[in-house]
């Protein structure tokens, strides 16, 4: 089993619908990490960040203590096709919109957000409302399933 949470066979399915969405694309599935504000804990990001690599997607992942402004940039500059936010501080509303309204500004409204962190029920509806695809919590620990509902909204 990769240390990823998953392997073997499961991970080769994976690979091949990653593959078929590529195509699909034009291009290899390509997703930025990223860990806005303060937050120094990296470990969750950087797990979902090597199950997609497992899975042959593409991870820009610049480390922590990102500024909204380059999570951004780095998203056009890089063309991913979702933006992932993993925030444990407290601070994801501000942030999330933060960096949506940048992707607004810069012609990138319509790749999805996905975030993962410490968000409490309210908050995560919340950030459904404003636009994020996706919401995950401690307890959302599957790595796959995951995994498989990033490549259902990239489907979308």
């Amino acid at each position: 089993m990769a240390a990823s949470g998953g392997g073997g066979e499961a991970n080769a399915k994976m690979r091949e619908r990653v593959r078929y969405i590529g195509r699909r694309l034009g291009q290899p599935l390509k997703i930025l990490v990223g860990k806005p504000g303060l937050d120094g804990h990296s470990n969750g990001a950087e797990q979902i960040a090597l199950k997609l690599r497992d899975c042959g997607i593409a991870v820009v992942y610049d480390g922590i203590r990102l500024t909204p402004e380059r999570i951004a940039a780095r998203a056009l500059a890089e063309r991913v096709h979702v933006v992932g936010l993993s925030i444990l501080s407290g601070s994801h509303l501000a942030l999330v919109r933060d960096v949506m309204a940048r992707l607004e500004a810069q012609g990138m409204g319509d790749v999805p957000v996905i975030v993962g962190g410490i968000v409490p029920l309210a908050d995560a509806e919340a950030l459904r409302q404003a636009g994020v695809a996706a919401v995950y919590t401690p307890k959302d620990f599957n790595l796959s399933a995951i995994l498989r509902d990033i490549l259902a909204v990239v489907e979308r």
